[in-house]
């Protein structure tokens, strides 16, 4: 099998500390202003939300403003409100962390005042699956989605509902790189449903989940104020990306790497060596992606234009906090960020893993 590893286009600069804003943060042009109303974050002031925690991996808001956060290998869901400690809510029953594999995705139903569902991506002895329950009855798992293949790693997992209403869902290619280009398999690619599972009429396949293939390792969505999609991706050897995801794309993989341009293929608008990234989570604020690097430990800036292309990243924390996991924007405009240290691959800090928040910086006329 023949891979094409290709230069990216996109020039990256070089690491910077902590100090200051992120040049990303401050992206928009005159007249501008992100949808939350908020002109970034400002990444010089952590607050410590939450520590002592077993590798938080999804992490999601509910409408009063306190979170929810998994743990990747104890299956247990936990409630997180700043200033106070956090409590178990849920213990997922099925988990079985192998590896990579564990308590993943969390996402909080769009219509949650109404139907109370938490939504649920987790590694279970025979598959990988999306659940929903309710708090009041975690024990009472809705099965949503099963069958998705199961590995040590490339597991995907993230889980997040798009300004459609609808469920995306990152699935990794479970260690079978074949299985991205299959377009009858579910594995190695980004997945669309209504909230009970079924597929919707609009999907770009009919009767299939298939949104978009030839994915390696998909952990982080989100999508900007017009409605588009971005999605970070572990590469093999070469590069990691960030894509622009479009209904029926192929991103390339097992084929290209990179940047290929290759007609066949959509190119990433970012890529980056994995020493310096390996991308986890993405959260979208104003006109800037934030995506959070495991094995880079830093977070990376991204100034998003209104054209669907990218500015120049740059790095941030880098190596402040160790290994980044998820990033999320929370409902009063700040950045919520875990770490992943103690998830084998890391060197934990007494108080890890965390949950650090950093605060939104306000627009000014």
């Amino acid at each position: 099998m023949r891979r094409r590893v290709v230069v990216a286009a996109v020039t990256l600069a070089a690491c910077v500390g902590v100090t200051g804003l992120p040049a990303g943060a401050s992206a928009h042009q005159p007249g501008e202003r992100g949808a939350s109303g908020w002109r970034g974050i400002d990444l010089t002031r952590p607050e410590v939300v939450a520590t002592g925690l077993d590798v938080p991996w999804g992490l999601a808001f509910l409408p009063d403003g306190s979170a929810l956060v998994g743990e990747r290998d104890s299956g247990r869901v936990l409630r997180v409100r700043r200033g106070s400690p956090p409590q178990q809510v849920a213990q997922i029953a099925g988990v079985a962390a192998v590896g990579e594999g564990g308590l993943l995705g969390l996402a909080v139903s769009p219509r949650y005042r109404i139907d109370r569902y938490v939504y649920a991506y987790f590694t279970s002895s025979a598959d990988n699956r999306i659940v929903r329950f309710r708090l009041t009855a975690p024990h009472l798992q809705e099965p949503i989605l099963t069958g998705l293949a199961r590995a040590g790693a490339h597991n995907g997992g993230r889980i997040a509902f798009g300004p459609d209403g609808l469920l995306y869902a990152g699935v990794g290619d479970a260690g079978q790189a074949a299985t991205a280009q299959d377009p009858g398999s579910r594995n190695g690619k980004i997945l669309r449903m209504r909230p009970d599972g079924g597929v919707p009429r609009t999907n770009p396949i009919a009767g299939s989940l298939v949104y978009s293939l030839g994915h390696r390792n998909v952990q982080g969505l989100d999508w900007d104020r017009r409605g588009r999609l971005y999605a970070t991706e572990f590469g093999a050897g070469a590069w990691d990306e960030v894509n622009r995801i479009v209904p029926g794309g192929n991103y390339g993989w097992p084929v290209v790497e990179g940047v290929a341009g290759d007609p066949r293929f959509r190119d990433p608008v970012v890529t980056w060596r994995p020493a310096e990234a390996s991308p986890s989570g993405a959260a979208i604020v104003g006109d800037t992606l934030y995506v959070a690097a495991l094995r880079g430990t830093r977070l990376w800036v991204v100034p998003l234009h209104w054209s669907g292309g990218v500015g120049t990243p740059t790095a941030q924390l880098v190596g402040a906090y160790g290994r980044l996991r998820t990033v999320v924007a929370a409902p009063d405009g700040s950045l919520w960020v875990t770490t992943s240290n103690r998830d084998g691959r890391g060197v934990p800090a007494p108080d890890d893993d965390r949950i650090l928040r950093f605060p939104p910086v306000r627009w000014w006329w």
